[in-house]
């Protein structure tokens, strides 16, 4: 309260002045410890002043003369100060003892508190939070939890009021500054909440992501505002649109009629809201209240439908994306009505096609905005993962706007982290199904489908459990099996899969260890594919299984891997030649064959000296790595002589190359370079490389 925050600012005032004093009593400058024996003796005469009072009571007469033009010793000021010293100090302990016991007690009504709001009775938590703050009043968490009680009891300016004192206790409160936003944008106060939520942002960035979400939420509600004011405008204007729209819910509305009449008064709606202004109109009339009449609901629900309850449902479905299109408010009023929620799953699993087109494309307008995504999130994911994975069986667009859908829903965190949570329960076993029967299936779609599958690797968690999966790998080995002659739709489908494949090679662990042979083997059939995106991706996954199995190596050796790999490297784009050399490093690292069939097909090795010159560094790197192992052979050296392999690799290991491993590894391609033929010496000197040379031995040593 006002008379505890004077007492204790005083207090503060007392410790400061007698802080000055000490420090002046010590100053080597005589003036000014002349002054402060001046003001030592004025405090300690004020001191004695409020003594005398007390001691009136008990003395009636003092006699005594006081020479008041006589300074008091040092040794009496020192005392006088020791004894004013004491006094703040046993203060201090004091307040300090009444502190903690008031802590305490905070503490606990705030716990009290706490459970109150937790059980849903925020009038006793703000009770509760209030005693808290009259035994402590600078307690932060009291005021902001006060705050949020508030809130939930519509309170916003009393909300608003507990933040500001909340900061006045902590300016970098983020927690005050969310909920002022929130009281903020409730009360529609929409500059003053955007100022909250940056303000949020710059006491810490990491939270980008709320203040995104803060921002989106508010932009919404001022949209929301914005277009109800308007509608409202021209409603009072005698808007023709919104008495039409109002007549025909009227109608619809009115119980005991005919099915066909309900049909008909839905498709007109349907027609009558075709702009955002439309759209406010139906929602600011209650027209999602649709359901409420017991023939359309009943009709909307019902498990077994008659050729007339379907066509209404048709006809509900069809004025609900006019509802809907790319408005998020009306988006979020319908997935709030249960009965939509709940049956958008079962409309899904009806059997009637057109049930399902008009379903999914409802479903398609709310996942294409993040707030729709949410909600839709909010259902049982197992039974949608099923129920959309399974329209790849269908050979219409139902399964592109299934997959459409996935590939909305894939990016939301909710949606990760659920799949991982059930990915080997229920993601896995429905994945490796399709995949197993994919010429059964829509292709493109399952394509597709592979593809959010493979997205979800972004995810390190969900990556490592999918390379686990023995069944994984086997039903992918199983697609490739069937893609020489395969069809178009065939052939996305082994584009998506190698793309997946090579997600999944990023993790290394046994099942890749025991797999890379048939790995490494299906890539390899896939070389000679007419579809050159197929064979880029075919190159990528060898370059990153090799690695795994010296098996592996040996076997695409003795398919004719290099000689593949030099095709490429001759003829290929930067892609495919980046996966092509590291492909070649990887087979001359552990296999002579490899080295000597790399000679035998490039006998000058110019393929691996224009990669010297090119301008990616990695090419540069593993076209010199690739260089120097076959420099172990005969005669590789002496097959280099003439060319401008010196000028090439010093350029690179003297410090051009900006990674240290591609330094390196030029480093020891000359060193072994010099080492097999010497008369490459002679041009050396001339490039005035020996240096570079001489510092370079430690590697050729080292290797």
């Amino acid at each position: 309260d006002q008379d505890t925050e004077a007492d204790f600012q005083r207090f503060l005032r007392r410790v400061d002045d007698v802080t000055n004093l000490l420090q002046g009593l010590s100053s080597p400058d005589s003036a000014v410890r002349e002054k402060a024996i001046a003001e030592t003796e004025k405090k300690l005469q004020e001191q004695g002043g409020s003594g005398e009072e007390e001691e009136e009571s008990r003395t009636t007469q003092n006699r005594t003369l006081i020479n008041t033009s006589v300074r008091a010793f040092p040794s009496e000021i020192k005392a006088g100060l020791n004894g004013f010293l004491a006094a703040l100090e046993k203060d201090a302990k004091e307040r300090a003892q009444r502190r903690r016991r008031n802590e305490q007690l905070a503490d606990a009504l705030k716990e009290q508190g706490n459970e109150a709001f937790r059980a849903g009775d925020f009038g006793l938590a703000i009770q509760r939070y209030s005693q808290g703050l009259e035994r402590l009043r600078d307690k932060q968490e009291l005021y902001t939890n006060r705050a949020q009680a508030y809130l939930k009891l519509h309170e916003y300016e009393k909300a608003i009021s507990d933040c500001e004192w909340a900061l006045k206790c902590n300016k970098n409160c983020l927690k005050a500054y969310f909920l002022m936003g929130k009281a903020h944008l409730a009360l529609q106060h929409f500059p003053e909440c955007r100022q909250c939520y940056e303000k949020m942002l710059e006491i810490d960035p990491q939270k980008k992501n709320l203040f995104k979400d803060c921002v989106h939420e508010a932009e919404l509600e001022e949209k929301r505002v914005r277009e109800e004011e308007r509608a409202e405008r021209e409603a009072q204007a005698g808007s023709v649109a919104a008495s039409n729209i109002q007549e025909l819910l009227q109608r619809i509305s009115s119980p005991g009629q005919d099915i066909l009449y309900y049909t008909g008064g839905i498709r007109l709606l349907a027609e009558a809201v075709s702009s955002c202004t439309e759209q406010t109109f139906f929602r600011t009339n209650n027209g999602f209240s649709i359901l409420r009449n017991e023939t359309v609901r009943g009709a909307f629900c019902a498990e077994s439908k008659s050729p007339a309850e379907v066509e209404l449902c048709v006809s509900l479905l069809l004025l609900f994306q006019a509802a809907c299109a790319g408005n998020e408010e009306n988006q979020r009023v319908l997935l709030a009505q249960p009965a939509v929620s709940a049956q958008l799953a079962e409309l899904l699993c009806s059997g009637t096609a057109q049930l399902q087109r008009e379903t999914l494309a409802l479903i398609s307008l709310c996942s294409e905005h993040q707030s729709g995504r949410r909600l839709l999130l909010q259902q049982d994911l197992s039974r949608w993962l099923q129920i959309l994975m399974a329209f790849v069986k269908s050979t219409d667009a139902r399964a592109d706007s299934a997959m459409n859908i996935l590939s909305d829903l894939m990016g939301e965190e909710r949606f990760q982290t659920q799949c991982r949570a059930m990915l080997s329960t229920d993601v896995l076993p429905l994945f490796t199904q399709l995949l197993v029967c994919a010429r059964q299936v829509n292709q493109a779609a399952l394509a597709r489908a592979v593809g959010v599958l493979g997205s979800l690797c972004a995810d390190v968690g969900l990556r490592a459990q999918l390379a686990q999966s023995r069944e994984c790998w086997q039903a992918c080995l199983q697609l490739l099996d069937g893609c020489p002659d395969g069809s178009p739709g065939y052939q996305q489908c082994v584009f998506a899969v190698l793309g997946l494949l090579m997600n999944l090679l990023l993790e290394s662990n046994g099942t890749i260890q025991d797999l890379a042979v048939p790995i490494s083997g299906r890539c390899l059939a896939l070389l000679s594919h007419q579809d050159g995106r197929i064979v880029t991706r075919a190159i990528g996954v060898l370059s990153r299984v090799l690695p795994a199995s010296p098996s592996a190596v040996e076997e695409v050796v003795k398919g004719g891997v290099v000689k593949k790999m030099l095709k490429f490297l001759k003829a290929g784009g930067q892609l495919t030649s980046s996966y092509a050399i590291k492909t070649l490093a990887i087979c001359t690292k552990s296999s002579r064959r490899a080295q000597e069939e790399l000679l035998k097909w490039d006998k000058r090795l110019q393929v691996l000296l224009k990669l010297l010159q090119a301008g990616d560094e990695l090419l540069v790197g593993n076209a010199a790595f690739c260089l120097s192992q076959c420099l172990l052979l005969p005669g590789a050296a002496s097959a280099l002589l003439g060319s401008s392999v010196v000028q090439l690799l010093l350029r690179q290991a003297g410090g051009d190359a900006h990674r240290t491993s591609v330094q390196q590894n030029s480093a020891i391609a000359l060193g072994r370079l010099c080492v097999a033929e010497p008369r490459h010496m002679q041009q050396l000197r001339k490039l005035n490389g020996l240096a570079i040379l001489n510092s370079s031995m430690k590697y050729v040593h080292s290797s």
